[in-house]
């Protein structure tokens, strides 16, 4: 396995990539049909994070193969101290350690660029992932109530969770 920055070039993979887990799993706020970028549009925020000090997006490969991503955004203004990450690796790869390499990366990276706080939203129903956030340090802040709404229109509930650097 390898992780790197992404870049430009790797957009119309990302795509692909981000398409195929929006339809394996719930846990994430977007399905296969509604995901909200463009391959130009991808390559633009990809282009705008290559020497970024504010954002990052990791993609970890196995077989030059894109199976996992992680990123972080600093918040803007009064919350430049603190950054937004996100998280996704191929149901065929869970639990071979891709998660905690990909948020291993991205924490260092918070920490070079003196990032304060690190937060995230995870659904209170995954298990998986809010156990390696815990191995990672994070706490649970909050629980937001009916957070997500479900194509059959179900709502799950998610938890808000924050790790001080």
């Amino acid at each position: 396995m390898t992780i790197e920055r992404g870049t430009p070039a790797d957009a119309a993979e990302l795509i692909d990539y981000l398409r195929t887990i929006g339809g394996e799993t719930e846990n994430l706020s977007f399905g296969t049909d509604d995901f909200p970028f463009t391959v130009e549009s991808e390559a633009e925020y990809l282009e705008k994070q290559v020497d970024s000090h504010d954002r990052v997006l990791y993609v970890a490969r196995v077989d030059g193969r894109i199976v996992g991503d992680a990123s972080l955004s600093r918040g803007c203004r009064r919350m430049r101290h603190r950054g937004e990450f996100g998280i996704s690796v191929l149901r065929s790869m869970w639990g071979k350690g891709i998660g905690t390499a990909l948020a291993e990366k991205v924490l260092t990276f918070a920490r070079e660029n003196e990032f304060e706080q690190v937060f995230l939203e995870v659904r209170s129903d995954n298990t998986r992932a809010i156990h390696l956030y815990e191995k990672l340090g994070f706490s649970k802040l909050c629980t937001y109530p009916d957070y997500l709404k479900q194509p059959d229109g179900r709502t799950v509930d998610c938890d808000l969770m924050y790790l001080p650097l």
